[in-house]
Protein backbone atom coordinates (compact mmCIF):
# COMPACT_ATOMS: atom_id res chain seq x y z
CA UNK A 1 0.00 0.00 0.00
CA UNK A 2 2.88 2.34 0.92
CA UNK A 3 4.53 2.13 -2.76
CA UNK A 4 1.12 2.36 -4.13
CA UNK A 5 0.45 5.50 -2.51
CA UNK A 6 4.45 6.68 -3.23
CA UNK A 7 3.44 6.05 -6.81
CA UNK A 8 0.04 8.02 -6.87
CA UNK A 9 1.79 10.96 -5.43
CA UNK A 10 4.82 10.76 -7.92
CA UNK A 11 2.63 11.09 -11.03
CA UNK A 12 0.31 14.06 -9.31
CA UNK A 13 3.78 15.73 -8.80
CA UNK A 14 4.96 14.85 -12.45
CA UNK A 15 1.73 16.36 -13.87
CA UNK A 16 2.04 19.31 -12.31
CA UNK A 17 5.42 19.49 -13.33
CA UNK A 18 4.08 19.14 -16.96
CA UNK A 19 1.68 22.00 -16.61
CA UNK A 20 2.50 23.95 -13.58
CA UNK A 21 0.50 27.17 -14.98
CA UNK A 22 -2.60 25.30 -15.27
CA UNK A 23 -1.82 23.74 -11.82
CA UNK A 24 -1.79 26.69 -10.25
CA UNK A 25 -4.10 29.05 -11.74
CA UNK A 26 -5.25 31.36 -11.54
CA UNK A 27 -2.61 33.51 -9.75
CA UNK A 28 -3.57 36.92 -10.74
CA UNK A 29 -6.72 38.81 -12.14
CA UNK A 30 -8.67 37.70 -14.92
CA UNK A 31 -9.84 40.25 -17.72
CA UNK A 32 -12.81 39.79 -19.95
CA UNK A 33 -13.20 41.60 -23.40
CA UNK A 34 -16.15 43.35 -23.85
CA UNK A 35 -16.00 44.46 -27.52
CA UNK A 36 -19.03 47.00 -26.89
CA UNK A 37 -19.73 50.57 -24.89
CA UNK A 38 -20.28 49.97 -21.22
CA UNK A 39 -24.12 49.80 -19.80
CA UNK A 40 -25.09 47.46 -22.90
CA UNK A 41 -26.09 43.42 -22.54
CA UNK A 42 -22.81 42.61 -22.99
CA UNK A 43 -21.06 45.01 -20.31
CA UNK A 44 -24.13 44.18 -17.80
CA UNK A 45 -23.44 39.91 -18.33
CA UNK A 46 -19.30 40.41 -18.15
CA UNK A 47 -19.21 42.57 -14.89
CA UNK A 48 -21.63 40.08 -13.26
CA UNK A 49 -20.74 36.76 -14.21
CA UNK A 50 -17.12 38.46 -13.37
CA UNK A 51 -18.06 39.60 -9.53
CA UNK A 52 -19.31 36.06 -9.38
CA UNK A 53 -16.36 34.47 -10.63
CA UNK A 54 -13.68 36.41 -8.85
CA UNK A 55 -15.37 35.00 -5.84
CA UNK A 56 -14.68 31.74 -6.74
CA UNK A 57 -11.40 31.65 -8.18
CA UNK A 58 -10.13 34.33 -5.85
CA UNK A 59 -8.80 36.66 -7.99
CA UNK A 60 -9.73 39.77 -9.19
CA UNK A 61 -11.92 39.44 -12.76
CA UNK A 62 -11.77 43.18 -14.47
CA UNK A 63 -14.23 43.56 -17.74
CA UNK A 64 -12.19 46.17 -20.05
CA UNK A 65 -13.94 47.84 -22.80
CA UNK A 66 -13.06 47.71 -26.07
CA UNK A 67 -15.72 48.81 -28.24
CA UNK A 68 -15.42 49.33 -32.25
CA UNK A 69 -15.36 47.77 -35.47
CA UNK A 70 -18.67 45.26 -35.21
CA UNK A 71 -16.72 43.69 -32.20
CA UNK A 72 -13.56 43.40 -34.25
CA UNK A 73 -11.62 45.45 -32.34
CA UNK A 74 -12.11 43.29 -29.07
CA UNK A 75 -12.43 40.09 -30.42
CA UNK A 76 -8.65 40.49 -31.93
CA UNK A 77 -7.48 41.55 -28.48
CA UNK A 78 -8.91 38.14 -27.37
CA UNK A 79 -7.41 36.45 -30.30
CA UNK A 80 -3.95 37.68 -29.90
CA UNK A 81 -3.98 37.56 -26.45
CA UNK A 82 -1.31 34.51 -24.49
CA UNK A 83 -3.14 31.52 -24.16
CA UNK A 84 -3.41 30.99 -20.70
CA UNK A 85 -6.18 31.70 -19.06
CA UNK A 86 -5.94 35.55 -18.17
CA UNK A 87 -7.54 37.11 -21.27
CA UNK A 88 -10.98 35.89 -22.14
CA UNK A 89 -13.50 37.66 -24.30
CA UNK A 90 -17.26 37.85 -23.61
CA UNK A 91 -18.05 37.71 -27.68
CA UNK A 92 -21.68 38.07 -29.44
CA UNK A 93 -23.38 37.16 -32.57
CA UNK A 94 -21.87 39.08 -34.43
CA UNK A 95 -18.62 36.91 -34.12
CA UNK A 96 -20.41 34.29 -36.30
CA UNK A 97 -21.79 37.03 -38.94
CA UNK A 98 -18.31 39.12 -39.08
CA UNK A 99 -17.29 36.71 -41.40
CA UNK A 100 -19.50 36.38 -43.94
CA UNK A 101 -19.70 40.77 -44.07
CA UNK A 102 -15.97 41.84 -43.52
CA UNK A 103 -13.76 40.90 -46.17
CA UNK A 104 -10.47 40.13 -43.89
CA UNK A 105 -10.51 39.84 -40.54
CA UNK A 106 -7.55 40.26 -38.65
CA UNK A 107 -8.30 36.81 -37.38
CA UNK A 108 -9.72 32.99 -37.65
CA UNK A 109 -12.99 33.18 -36.27
CA UNK A 110 -12.85 29.31 -35.52
CA UNK A 111 -9.33 28.65 -35.32
CA UNK A 112 -7.49 31.63 -33.24
CA UNK A 113 -10.89 31.28 -30.79
CA UNK A 114 -11.09 28.09 -27.91
CA UNK A 115 -14.75 28.12 -26.66
CA UNK A 116 -15.68 28.16 -23.16
CA UNK A 117 -19.31 28.38 -22.81
CA UNK A 118 -22.74 29.69 -24.18
CA UNK A 119 -23.85 32.58 -21.35
CA UNK A 120 -26.67 33.69 -22.98
CA UNK A 121 -29.58 33.97 -25.20
CA UNK A 122 -31.22 37.61 -25.58
CA UNK A 123 -33.96 38.43 -27.61
CA UNK A 124 -34.20 42.09 -28.58
CA UNK A 125 -37.07 44.10 -28.12
CA UNK A 126 -38.47 46.28 -30.61
CA UNK A 127 -38.88 50.09 -29.51
CA UNK A 128 -40.10 53.16 -30.86
CA UNK A 129 -39.58 57.17 -29.49
CA UNK A 130 -43.01 57.61 -27.57
CA UNK A 131 -43.63 60.77 -29.38
CA UNK A 132 -44.59 58.54 -32.74
CA UNK A 133 -48.15 57.44 -32.67
CA UNK A 134 -47.18 53.92 -33.17
CA UNK A 135 -48.45 50.68 -30.21
CA UNK A 136 -47.59 48.14 -32.32
CA UNK A 137 -45.65 46.45 -35.04
CA UNK A 138 -48.74 47.14 -37.55
CA UNK A 139 -48.95 50.37 -36.20
CA UNK A 140 -45.35 50.86 -37.02
CA UNK A 141 -45.40 49.17 -40.27
CA UNK A 142 -48.05 51.35 -41.51
CA UNK A 143 -46.01 54.62 -40.50
CA UNK A 144 -43.07 53.84 -42.22
CA UNK A 145 -44.55 52.83 -45.21
CA UNK A 146 -46.81 55.83 -45.48
CA UNK A 147 -43.02 57.99 -45.41
CA UNK A 148 -40.70 55.87 -46.88
CA UNK A 149 -36.42 57.01 -46.13
CA UNK A 150 -38.19 59.76 -43.40
CA UNK A 151 -37.49 57.91 -40.52
CA UNK A 152 -33.89 56.82 -38.84
CA UNK A 153 -33.28 53.56 -37.14
CA UNK A 154 -30.66 52.98 -34.23
CA UNK A 155 -27.88 50.20 -34.52
CA UNK A 156 -26.49 49.18 -31.67
CA UNK A 157 -23.12 48.48 -33.28
CA UNK A 158 -22.83 47.04 -36.96
CA UNK A 159 -23.84 43.57 -37.49
CA UNK A 160 -25.08 43.10 -33.93
CA UNK A 161 -28.55 41.36 -33.81
CA UNK A 162 -29.56 44.19 -33.13
CA UNK A 163 -28.70 45.45 -36.75
CA UNK A 164 -29.74 42.10 -38.32
CA UNK A 165 -32.66 42.23 -36.65
CA UNK A 166 -33.92 45.22 -38.47
CA UNK A 167 -32.51 44.23 -41.48
CA UNK A 168 -34.57 41.52 -41.17
CA UNK A 169 -37.98 43.39 -40.60
CA UNK A 170 -37.25 45.76 -43.32
CA UNK A 171 -36.84 43.18 -46.34
CA UNK A 172 -40.15 41.02 -44.31
CA UNK A 173 -42.34 44.29 -43.86
CA UNK A 174 -41.27 46.26 -46.84
CA UNK A 175 -39.48 48.99 -44.56
CA UNK A 176 -37.48 51.82 -46.52
CA UNK A 177 -35.92 53.62 -42.97
CA UNK A 178 -32.27 55.03 -42.87
CA UNK A 179 -29.33 53.43 -40.70
CA UNK A 180 -27.71 55.34 -37.94
CA UNK A 181 -24.46 53.14 -36.63
CA UNK A 182 -23.67 53.09 -32.72
CA UNK A 183 -20.60 51.84 -31.14
CA UNK A 184 -22.51 50.17 -28.48
CA UNK A 185 -26.50 49.64 -27.08
CA UNK A 186 -26.52 52.26 -24.26
CA UNK A 187 -25.78 54.94 -26.54
CA UNK A 188 -27.92 54.05 -29.07
CA UNK A 189 -30.64 54.06 -26.62
CA UNK A 190 -30.08 57.12 -25.00
CA UNK A 191 -31.02 58.48 -28.60
CA UNK A 192 -33.95 56.52 -29.25
CA UNK A 193 -34.59 58.42 -25.97
CA UNK A 194 -33.80 61.41 -27.48
CA UNK A 195 -35.78 61.54 -30.42
CA UNK A 196 -32.43 61.52 -32.56
CA UNK A 197 -33.51 58.26 -34.04
CA UNK A 198 -37.11 56.23 -34.38
CA UNK A 199 -36.77 53.40 -34.07
CA UNK A 200 -35.06 50.31 -32.84
CA UNK A 201 -34.16 46.97 -31.97
CA UNK A 202 -31.63 46.82 -28.87
CA UNK A 203 -31.40 44.34 -26.00
CA UNK A 204 -33.71 44.46 -23.10
CA UNK A 205 -31.53 45.82 -20.25
CA UNK A 206 -30.54 48.93 -22.32
CA UNK A 207 -34.31 49.60 -23.35
CA UNK A 208 -35.93 48.95 -20.14
CA UNK A 209 -35.24 51.80 -18.29
CA UNK A 210 -35.86 54.10 -21.02
CA UNK A 211 -39.80 52.57 -21.42
CA UNK A 212 -40.24 52.67 -17.62
CA UNK A 213 -39.48 56.58 -17.46
CA UNK A 214 -42.22 57.17 -20.42
CA UNK A 215 -39.52 57.87 -23.09
CA UNK A 216 -39.22 55.11 -25.16
CA UNK A 217 -42.49 52.68 -25.74
CA UNK A 218 -42.04 48.69 -26.48
CA UNK A 219 -43.09 47.37 -29.46
CA UNK A 220 -42.48 43.20 -29.34
CA UNK A 221 -40.17 41.08 -29.01
CA UNK A 222 -37.91 39.15 -31.52
CA UNK A 223 -37.90 35.61 -30.45
CA UNK A 224 -39.73 32.71 -31.17
CA UNK A 225 -42.00 33.32 -28.05
CA UNK A 226 -43.04 35.53 -25.25
CA UNK A 227 -40.03 36.45 -23.11
CA UNK A 228 -40.23 35.11 -19.50
CA UNK A 229 -39.22 38.45 -18.44
CA UNK A 230 -41.61 40.68 -20.32
CA UNK A 231 -44.34 38.72 -20.83
CA UNK A 232 -46.86 41.33 -21.69
CA UNK A 233 -44.90 41.99 -24.66
CA UNK A 234 -46.09 40.07 -27.83
CA UNK A 235 -43.99 38.75 -30.14
CA UNK A 236 -42.61 40.32 -33.82
CA UNK A 237 -44.20 36.88 -35.13
CA UNK A 238 -47.48 37.00 -33.32
CA UNK A 239 -47.89 41.03 -35.49
CA UNK A 240 -48.31 39.35 -38.53
CA UNK A 241 -44.84 38.03 -39.75
CA UNK A 242 -45.19 34.41 -38.81
CA UNK A 243 -41.23 33.53 -39.98
CA UNK A 244 -39.56 35.73 -38.21
CA UNK A 245 -37.30 34.84 -35.03
CA UNK A 246 -33.82 36.48 -34.35
CA UNK A 247 -31.59 36.69 -30.77
CA UNK A 248 -28.29 37.85 -29.45
CA UNK A 249 -26.15 35.10 -28.11
CA UNK A 250 -23.40 36.15 -25.49
CA UNK A 251 -20.54 33.70 -24.90
CA UNK A 252 -17.26 33.30 -23.25
CA UNK A 253 -13.88 32.60 -25.75
CA UNK A 254 -10.38 32.32 -24.34
CA UNK A 255 -7.41 32.27 -27.60
CA UNK A 256 -6.59 29.01 -29.30
CA UNK A 257 -4.20 26.72 -27.61
CA UNK A 258 -5.26 27.67 -24.00
CA UNK A 259 -4.48 24.52 -22.14
CA UNK A 260 -7.52 22.44 -21.83
CA UNK A 261 -7.30 22.17 -18.11
CA UNK A 262 -7.86 26.26 -17.98
CA UNK A 263 -10.91 26.15 -20.05
CA UNK A 264 -12.45 23.49 -18.62
CA UNK A 265 -12.33 24.67 -14.95
CA UNK A 266 -13.27 27.98 -16.79
CA UNK A 267 -16.26 26.46 -18.24
CA UNK A 268 -17.55 24.43 -15.17
CA UNK A 269 -17.41 27.39 -12.46
CA UNK A 270 -19.10 29.22 -15.15
CA UNK A 271 -21.85 26.78 -15.63
CA UNK A 272 -22.34 26.72 -12.08
CA UNK A 273 -22.28 30.58 -11.75
CA UNK A 274 -25.38 31.04 -14.05
CA UNK A 275 -27.42 28.35 -12.44
CA UNK A 276 -27.11 30.87 -9.49
CA UNK A 277 -31.03 32.14 -8.68
CA UNK A 278 -30.22 35.04 -8.20
CA UNK A 279 -28.15 35.94 -11.21
CA UNK A 280 -31.22 34.05 -13.13
CA UNK A 281 -33.57 36.06 -11.71
CA UNK A 282 -31.98 39.20 -12.51
CA UNK A 283 -31.38 38.60 -16.05
CA UNK A 284 -34.71 37.29 -16.57
CA UNK A 285 -36.41 40.05 -15.65
CA UNK A 286 -34.16 42.19 -18.47
CA UNK A 287 -35.21 39.07 -21.08
CA UNK A 288 -31.95 36.98 -20.99
CA UNK A 289 -32.20 33.31 -20.81
CA UNK A 290 -29.13 31.50 -19.02
CA UNK A 291 -27.15 28.68 -20.34
CA UNK A 292 -23.90 27.04 -19.20
CA UNK A 293 -22.29 24.18 -21.84
CA UNK A 294 -19.83 22.36 -22.07
CA UNK A 295 -16.82 24.11 -24.67
CA UNK A 296 -17.45 21.23 -27.23
CA UNK A 297 -21.50 22.06 -27.12
CA UNK A 298 -20.78 25.91 -27.66
CA UNK A 299 -18.00 25.18 -30.62
CA UNK A 300 -20.98 23.53 -32.35
CA UNK A 301 -23.54 26.14 -31.27
CA UNK A 302 -20.86 28.53 -32.71
CA UNK A 303 -20.54 26.90 -36.15
CA UNK A 304 -24.13 26.47 -36.36
CA UNK A 305 -24.70 30.08 -35.94
CA UNK A 306 -22.18 30.63 -38.73
CA UNK A 307 -24.15 28.92 -41.16
CA UNK A 308 -27.29 30.32 -39.73
CA UNK A 309 -26.74 34.26 -39.73
CA UNK A 310 -24.19 33.74 -42.98
CA UNK A 311 -27.39 32.70 -44.79
CA UNK A 312 -29.26 36.17 -43.57
CA UNK A 313 -25.92 38.07 -44.39
CA UNK A 314 -26.09 37.09 -47.60
CA UNK A 315 -30.13 37.03 -48.40
CA UNK A 316 -29.91 40.70 -47.35
CA UNK A 317 -26.24 41.52 -48.80
CA UNK A 318 -25.37 42.80 -45.95
CA UNK A 319 -21.76 44.34 -45.86
CA UNK A 320 -19.52 46.58 -43.23
CA UNK A 321 -18.50 49.88 -45.01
Amino acid sequence: MGNLLSMLALAVSFAAAANPASAQYPTKPIRIIVPFAAGGTTDILSRAVGAKLAAVLGQPVIADNRPGASGVIGSEIVAKASPDGYTIGMLISTHAVNPFVIKSLPYDTINDFTPITLVAIVPGILSANASLPVRSVQEMVQLVRSKPGQFNYGLPGSMTSGHLSMELLKVIAGLDMVAVPYKGGAPAAADLAAGQVQFMINSPPTVLPFVKAGRVRALAVTGAKRSPGLPELPTIRESGFPDYETYEWYGLFAPARTPKEIVARLGQEIARILKDPELRELMLVQGAELVGNSPEEFGQFVRAEMDKWGALARRINLRVD
